[in-house]
This record gives structure tokens, sequence and C-alpha cells, in this order.
């Protein structure tokens, strides 16, 4: 917590709070929770409010306030967006294996790497698990209780961030999907697009341990 330099005012002290934000948010790469906000705030700041009251505030601004899993951020309005793709490098171009193996993560999360290769029908490196993991757009969650005790893997909140993505629930759907191409309009009846998971450890999930470099199998 920080020491209030002018004024006691409730207003006053609401004011400063959402302008410590703004600062924060603004000189932050990575977006924020709220946990980490409250700790340059007033005690006792009602963070949830502030943020409410802050995205409110730059609503049809150039740059808004956006959520990213349990984060918050300032970007760039998605009307506006297209001003800013020619300035962006792409410094990795992902190849298809590792395209199709995030998409795959994303949607059956957690997910371990025989479990994408099945959906995949081909076998995956574990070359392509480093690149995404070296993105920051995938991380290991914990084992899976099965035999080999194989590492289960999910998506950040970088990945959120980057796709533009509140929370795994903004995924495209099965219509998105369709309508992009994406998916076969003739789809059996039946078909449903996974509903991906990004709680904590599930109860077939043991957490990692503190050296756990992601091997296939845990060590005997």
């Amino acid at each position: 917590m920080i020491d209030e330099p002018f004024g006691d005012e409730p207003s006053q002290i609401a004011e400063r709070n959402l302008r410590v934000i703004e600062a924060l948010l603004f000189a932050s790469a990575d977006p924020l929770s709220a946990d980490e906000i409250a700790s340059y705030l007033s005690e006792g700041a009602d963070v949830a409010a502030l943020l409410g009251r802050l995205g409110e505030r730059f609503q049809g601004h150039g740059v808004e306030l956006v959520r990213r899993g349990d984060r918050w951020a300032f970007r760039t309005a998605e009307d506006l967006s297209f001003l800013l793709r020619r300035e962006q490098t792409e410094t990795r171009q992902l190849s298809r294996a590792a395209l199709e193996t995030l998409a795959i993560i994303a949607y059956h999360q957690p997910a371990t790497r025989a479990e994408v290769e099945e959906v995949r029908g081909v076998a995956s490196g574990g070359g392509t698990f480093d690149v995404l993991m070296q993105t920051g757009w995938v991380r290991m969650r914990g084992r899976r209780r099965t035999p080999g005790r194989p590492v289960t893997y999910g998506t950040t909140e970088a990945f959120l961030d980057h796709f533009g993505l509140e929370s795994l629930g903004d995924l495209p759907g099965l219509d998105e999907l369709k309508g992009s191409g994406l998916l076969s309009s003739r789809l059996p009846p039946a078909f449903q697009v996974p509903l991906p998971f990004d709680g904590p450890l599930r109860d077939d999930e043991d957490p990692l341990d503190p050296d756990d470099r992601g091997d296939d199998e845990a060590a005997p």
C-alpha cells in the first residue's frame, strides 16, 4: 500500500487510485491481476469497482480497458487495430504442426501430448511443444494420473491477450468455425466443439514437481 500525498476525501482518494491504475496499466508490457494492482492503491480500495469505472472512462477511446483471463490491460480499440497491424513484426512464424497443436490444446485442455497426437492423427515432436511454450502461449499444467504420468498442457493468459480473448469461452464456436471455412458445413449432426477447461488442476491431474522439465514420463 502507498501513503496518500494529498487529499483525504473519498472522491479524491478514488480519483487518485484511478490515476494509479491507469499509469500502471499503460506502463506494464503485460496484463496485470487485481492483486498486483491492489498493492499500489490505498488500503481497502475496491479494485473491481475502480476497474469498472476506468473501463467506462475509456469506452470509445483509441485504447480501451480489456480483460484477459484474470488480468487487465489497455489495448488498441478493436475498430482501430488495422492501423497497427502494418507496424507489427512477427518474430516467429509458427509451422502448421505448431498451429494445429496450439488449436487442439486450446479446445481440449488439459491435454497430454498423446491426446494431441490422437486428435491430429500424426506424432507431434517435442520441439513443437517447446516452440509453443517459448512463445508463452502454452504451459505445463500438471501430470495425468495415468501410467507414465504424462504432462498435461493448457494455454496461458498471454494466449488470451495475443488473440484478443477475455476467456476461453470466447473461442470461436461451431457456427463461427463453419462460417470461417475452418470446419465443413457437412459435419455429423452430433458433432460438438470441445469445451476447454482452464481452472485449477482437475481430479485426474497431479501438480508438477518443482524441477519438472516436461518429460513425457515422470522419473521412476
